[in-house]
């Protein structure tokens, strides 16, 4: 359906060659879009942007933290490509530091760790949608996609700073949407997925041993996912996608959670 042809609309994801952002980046270049893949690792970067597509693809140097910097890409993106269409914010994280092992209690937290998640998962969301969303009010369209948590609506244990981050992220997300619709019109949309229990390598760790069974964390996720699994990157895509179209264009503000039922069951 044209409604959701996404085709040649430019869509920069911000940790882009990680793996959430390079799914959604393969899936976005196979529909017809072109996709600027932002990181810290230029080579890799480039390299990604490379395999993707010689003529839809580009890879570019950036901090999500680094709002001069950030500026810089985005003149050099316009340059290119005349307009940006869709921000995916994929940059995220976590740090030991700010984890609790199942011994510790919330005393034993980093303070400098917290601090970095919180700068990370929060400041660089802010950063990158305060950048690339001042360029979307001036051509009166976008799309800003955050990712959010599981983490958000339930306690989960021991990702106290991860946890605390993403909600605060979520709150900034519904905050920015009312204030781009209601001062830059009905075009400008910012909304965000909720994925569930995705294997990477920030969480490989707290989910599988090193033979590939699961942990006892992982076991608990998985005996309170209706579906019984892990979700596959991939299996985000279509969520992304709606909210990149203008299948959605009367949502903002909004969440779609992607989790194989977590979110839902009470485990009883």
């Amino acid at each position: 359906m044209k409604i959701f042809d996404i085709k040649d609309k430019v869509i920069v994801i911000t940790g882009g060659y990680g793996v959430l952002g390079s799914s959604i980046a393969k899936h976005m270049i196979n529909s017809g879009a072109k996709v600027v893949i932002l990181g810290r690792n230029e080579s890799k970067a480039k390299d990604f942007a490379k395999a993707l597509s010689s003529t839809h693809a580009i890879g570019l140097k950036a901090d999500v933290l680094d709002k001069e910097n950030l500026i810089s890409v985005k003149d050099s993106i316009i340059k290119t490509w005349k307009q940006i269409d869709v921000l995916i914010n994929a940059a995220g994280g976590n740090m030991p530091g700010a984890t609790l092992a199942p011994n510790e209690s919330l005393f034993n937290i980093s303070v400098e760790d917290f601090s970095k998640v919180t700068d990370l998962n929060l400041m660089g969301t802010v950063i990158p949608s305060l950048v690339f969303g001042e360029h979307m009010s001036t051509q009166d369209s976008g799309s800003i996609i955050n990712v959010s948590s599981v983490a958000v609506a339930q306690a989960l244990t021991r990702v106290v700073g991860y946890s605390a981050s993403k909600a605060a992220m979520e709150n900034f997300t519904r905050w920015m949407a009312v204030d781009m619709a209601l001062k830059f019109g009905d075009k400008l949309r910012v909304n965000a997925i909720i994925p569930g229990f995705f294997i990477a390598d920030q969480n490989r760790r707290l989910l599988t041993n090193d033979d590939g069974s699961l942990t006892q964390r992982g076991e608990t996720i998985i005996k309170n996912t209706p579906m019984k699994r892990f979700g596959e990157a991939k299996e985000l895509n279509g969520a992304v996608h709606l909210l990149a179209s203008e299948a959605s264009r009367f949502m903002t503000g909004s969440t779609i959670t992607v989790d194989g039922g977590f979110n839902a069951f009470s485990g009883v």
